[in-house]
């Protein structure tokens, strides 16, 4: 079926989808050969609002006047210009989107000003009404109508609100939510959502990205205002299904590896550290919401928000809008559903949110979700197929897990032909045979999984799906502990090649590069032995074992390693210099070695070396550490498998020492040795630098209340761990003590 993009523009057949409607008029404006430098810089002008307004026109309002081949037409010749008169430079130039060299290292993180909350799911009508309810009782309305009214707004009633809590509902796209800063209309910063306190900084990237303006376009009417000082727009970058379509034949034809999906082929592409990428990829945007603002004009609901994001040219959805009561919320939804295969885009729900802001406000948050927001998601689409064969898998920690394989089938996006059959018990309890006719489906629209057996299908021919009895890798013992089959060879080589795949991960070494595929190539070409052989790779080398080809190979031999493979020995001597002791404990698969249980083992112990020489007993004495996790470290401590890992690291140049703050004495102020739970908006700090600064204070900081518990921080809007924490008469401290107490600790 042919997919048309209704989110916030129509898709033509011309080229990536402008409508040449008005060639011959842009073609008068082609310049005349002899234009003096008075002349250049007005063409330079012309060009610079006629581009800018035909992708405003294209992404924001549904109504491009430009093709293709006219637009790219243009470009280049604004790019021309400008490289003739560099002093009429302006970084908001069309021609400015990509530019610059490739990211070296690390993308830096940012802090959100305001948080980048999730939003809770909902998975059925009736979940959704009773969701409408609490919220109607709240505001003190009925859930078919209420006692507001009107919009509160200084905007004439712009939009007649009814009585009662309104509704505003739009589409969930699937992609990567991002929070994009503008400062006097102009695109200065975007931060992805990360962990919702903060995430990496991906500007540059972001501007190679056509549907996201570069400067917002003046409002026409006066009733809007001008520019404002500051807005954060909160929106959703995402890869259209065409897009997808077209990259993955592209790297099917080059022998590549193909993405699963298009929302993983647009994570990975705005990570990638070249801009270039980016642009070549044709990533697309939509807002859906708000962070800090300054300098905006009096707006009392979301449905005025949207509308003023549509006129300073920002993309939001075509799709959804106001609505009058959860009636119409019900009836939005049940007839979007229908018309989700025909979109461009992934889409795997609706957020239906109070429309009011002063009712939003009333509502207020959890600690994790706004009250006054859902996400209707979905039934999982169900797709029936034929399970052909299970592979018993070795993990990190040597649990053998089996995978199914199965006749490919197109669900939810992508096309699936595995599926995680999680454990031995959970095959039986679903009397799964080879030979199946099965259901599979996208948990959470993502990882796939067999559902059941379509028994009424047998013919007899099945046979039962039989554990092992020996390692499928290394032909070892398997141990059985309740449902899980376990691998007892600790050289297994499954197993080491589970474990570099963690240790190599982005929250442990971080070494850029070193995805799943490469790790494998680099094991089977034996370059990577141990973890320590990460560190000292050759990038030629590398290159080598990565080469498709003789004609690879000899573009290597003619060329050297090339971009890649450079990239992924500098990656890793940086993690080598930078990355310290809590992060290598984290990667080395260590039982019961988690990060948190890391950090508490550096701040403890300031070296490997201090860490080799630690007993049981010390590791008993620890705060969180109790009888399993210190034997289990105990035992893997006296082991040789710690003792040559750390002699490798080191010898490889690997800094061991530990980066976290030194260990404060119990009594030495107000949080050495205690827990604390935050909780709530304090209006000093955000969640991630009062975790950080109780820390480097002493105390150990929990996302949950219990009797352990020694204070809880309730800032405004507390909720439940508050609620709890009074109930077993845990100590409260508002943001006053809390920053009373850590002045005394010499921290604030």
């Amino acid at each position: 079926m042919r997919r048309v993009s209704r989110l916030h523009t129509h898709r033509s057949a011309c080229g990536h989808g402008r409508t040449p409607a008005t060639e011959t008029r842009v073609a008068k404006t082609t310049p005349n050969t002899s234009t003096t430098a008075t002349g250049d810089a007005a063409r330079i002008h012309e060009l610079r609002e006629l581009l800018t307004r035909a992708n405003t026109a294209y992404y924001a309002d549904a109504a491009p006047f430009m093709s293709d081949q006219e637009f790219d037409a243009l470009l280049a010749e604004l790019a021309s210009l400008e490289d003739a008169h560099p002093e009429l430079f302006d970084a908001n130039s069309p021609t400015q989107r990509v530019g610059g060299a490739a990211l070296e290292g690390e993308f830096a993180t940012r802090r959100h000003r305001v948080p980048m909350l999730s939003v809770d799911n909902t998975y059925s009508v009736e979940e959704m009404r009773a969701w409408y309810q609490r919220c109607a009782d709240a505001l003190g309305a009925g859930a078919g109508g209420g006692t507001g009214g009107g919009t509160g707004g200084d905007l004439g009633g712009l939009f007649a609100l009814p009585a009662g809590p309104a509704l505003f509902a739009d589409p969930k796209v699937d992609g990567l939510a991002i929070s994009l800063r503008y400062e006097d209309g102009a695109l200065v910063e975007a931060v992805t959502r990360g962990d919702g306190e903060k995430g990496d900084l991906v500007t540059a990237n972001v501007r190679a990205i056509r549907a996201i303006p570069l400067a917002l376009r003046a409002p026409k009417t006066a009733q809007w205002g001008g520019i404002p000082r500051v807005l954060e727009v909160r929106g959703e970058i995402f890869m259209p299904v065409r897009e997808f379509e077209r990259i993955n034949a592209e790297r099917e034809k080059h022998g590549e590896q193909l993405f699963a999906n298009a929302r993983n082929s647009c994570v990975g592409t705005l990570k990638n550290k070249d801009p270039k990428v980016v642009a070549s990829r044709r990533l697309s945007f939509v807002a859906h919401g708000r962070g800090e603002g300054e300098g905006l004009p009096a707006l009392a609901a979301h449905s005025e928000f949207v509308a003023y994001l549509k006129e300073l040219g920002v993309p939001v959805s075509a799709i959804g809008g106001r609505l009058a009561s959860v009636d119409e919320a019900a009836r939005t939804i049940e007839d979007f559903a229908g018309k989700r295969e025909s979109l461009d885009f992934a889409v795997d729900g609706m957020v239906v949110r109070i429309d009011r802001f002063d009712e939003q406000e009333k509502l207020g948050f959890t600690a994790k979700s706004p009250r006054w927001a859902v996400a209707f998601k979905y039934p999982a689409e169900q797709k029936e197929t034929v399970l052909e064969k299970v592979e018993w898998q070795v993990g990190k920690g040597g649990t053998i897990t089996p995978r199914a394989t199965m006749r490919p089938v197109f669900v939810a996006g992508s096309t699936v032909k595995h599926a995680t059959l999680h454990n031995i018990e959970e095959i039986q309890r679903r009397d799964l045979r080879i030979g199946d006719h099965v259901i599979v489906e996208k948990a959470g629209e993502i990882i796939p999984q067999v559902v059941r057996a379509v028994v009424e299908k047998r013919t007899g021919d099945e046979k039962p799906i039989e554990p092992p009895t020996a390692c499928p890798v290394c032909q070892g013992e398997v141990e059985r502990e309740g449902p899980k089959l376990f691998c007892t060879n600790p050289m297994c080589s499954a197993r080491f090649r589970e474990r570099l795949k963690w240790f190599v991960g982005r929250d442990q070494m971080n070494i850029d590069g070193l995805g799943e595929e490469i790790v494998d190539a680099l094991v089977d070409a034996g370059l990577v032995k141990d973890f320590a052989d990460v560190f000292t790779l050759d990038a030629v080398a590398v290159a080598r074992a990565l080469a498709k080809g003789d004609k690879a190979l000899a573009e290597i031999e003619k060329k050297g390693p090339g971009k890649r493979a450079t990239g992924i020995v500098e990656s890793a001597a940086d993690a080598a210099r930078h990355r310290g002791l809590t992060r290598v404990l984290a990667g080395l698969g260590i039982k019961h070695v988690g990060a948190s249980a890391a950090k508490t083992l550096a701040r403890r112990f300031r070296s490997a070396d201090e860490l080799l020489a630690a007993t049981e007993e010390d590791l008993l004495a620890l705060n969180d550490f109790g009888e399993v996790t210190a034997k289990s470290v105990a035992a893997w401590l006296r082991s040789t498998d710690a003792t040559h890992v750390f002699a490798a690291l080191a010898k490889a140049g690997v800094d061991l020492a530990s980066h976290e703050p030194k260990p404060v004495e119990a009594g030495a102020n107000a949080f050495a040795g205690k827990t604390f739970v935050v909780t709530g908006t304090l209006e000093r700090f955000d969640r991630g630098a009062v975790t950080e600064l109780l820390e480097r204070a002493g105390a150990k900081v929990a996302g949950s209340v219990s009797k352990k518990t020694s204070a809880v921080v309730a800032g405004a809007e507390a909720g439940s761990k508050l609620a709890k924490a009074q109930e077993l008469g845990v100590e409260i401290w508002d943001e006053a003590r809390l920053v009373e107490e850590l002045a005394k600790a010499g921290l604030a």
